[in-house]
């Protein structure tokens, strides 16, 4: 089934290459289903870049998703042009009566700063507080699920020695059960993710009392996956969502600043960053945002002016 997104957004034309079925608003309006409403909080500076990376993700699914473009009104971005924004996107404050099946929110590059003094943390944690009610389904990504659960839980972050940067290697926690959790449906015990943050969220931090399941982790690179059944809330601290060549342009970009950028591990072949990188994740990434929405469609009502008056599921 297709995406749907704004008409003339330029992810489109990327995305009909690259063989996603994207359906038009005026076409959408002709088909009598129900679509799984998205709402995107998109905090990166490469806006059109980041809305491509998700919008692949959700348009590979067998269900006719919605997307709806967020952005912040306490602080205007200023690496996207104000005309994309203003053509594409909306403020959370204009759409906050509006129910949603699911919010994504990204990452963003404040992750030095004090949860405190980024310019729009207020309004950011108004939307936390508004997606446990109006929202049936969160995934928030890196500094944003960092944020997600320092706001809720109190969980700090801690500053690496050095960026961790490149292609880690990440192992699925097994349950005592042996049931493998509906997000980590069909993943090998072994799988690749892009990693590329500054700080971490540490397991020892997580209050015990919060329901939260930790799903995936690396020996190297730590926590990356944690899942709140509670309140279907994922918080994935890695880059599963990125381009074969995100690295390469962050590698590029980081040593025109300094030239002693070390290399992003296991991302080039024979560390050579003339040789194009081969990914590793894409399957992966299609797994989990499908095995995401899958299990939000099987769980949320039809109805969606139902969704935050029906009890909260129980941990799985």
């Amino acid at each position: 089934m297709p995406i749907k997104i704004p008409n003339d957004l330029p992810a489109a034309e990327k995305l009909r290459e690259e063989g996603v079925h994207v359906i038009r608003e005026d076409e959408a309006l002709r088909q009598d289903i129900r679509p799984m409403q998205i709402a995107l909080l998109n905090l990166m500076p490469n806006k059109p870049e980041t809305e491509t990376q998700l919008a692949r993700l959700l348009g590979a699914t067998p269900l006719q998703v919605e997307l709806t473009l967020l952005t912040t009104s306490t602080y205007e971005s200023r690496n996207t042009p104000q005309s994309h924004l203003q053509a594409f996107y909306t403020t959370w404050e204009a759409i906050r009566h509006r129910k949603f099946d699911g919010l994504i929110v990204t990452g963003a590059p404040v992750e030095m700063l004090p949860f405190e003094e980024v310019d729009y943390w207020d309004e950011l944690c108004a939307v936390f507080d508004w997606s446990r009610t109006h929202c049936h389904s969160t995934f928030h990504i890196c500094w944003g699920a960092q944020a997600a659960l320092y706001h809720f839980y109190g969980v700090p972050k801690h500053i690496l020695p050095a960026k961790r940067f490149g292609i880690f290697k990440h192992y699925v926690i097994e349950r005592r059960d042996a049931r493998r959790p509906p997000l980590m449906r069909g993943f090998d015990d072994i799988f690749y993710v892009p990693v590329s943050r500054h700080t971490e969220v540490r397991a020892e931090d997580l209050p015990k009392d919060a329901g939260l399941e930790v799903l995936a982790v690396s020996n190297a690179a730590g926590l990356c996956l944690v899942h709140e059944p509670a309140h279907r809330a994922v918080y994935m601290f890695n880059h599963l969502e990125y381009d074969s060549l995100t690295l390469h342009r962050e590698y590029l970009r980081d040593r025109e600043k300094r030239p002693d950028v070390s290399l992003p591990v296991n991302y080039y072949p024979d560390d050579d960053p003339n040789q194009p990188p081969r990914n590793r994740w894409r399957a992966y990434a299609h797994l989990l945002f499908g095995n995401w929405i899958n299990e939000m469609y099987q769980t949320t009502p039809y109805r969606i002016e139902e969704i935050g008056e029906l009890p909260r599921a129980r941990a799985a």
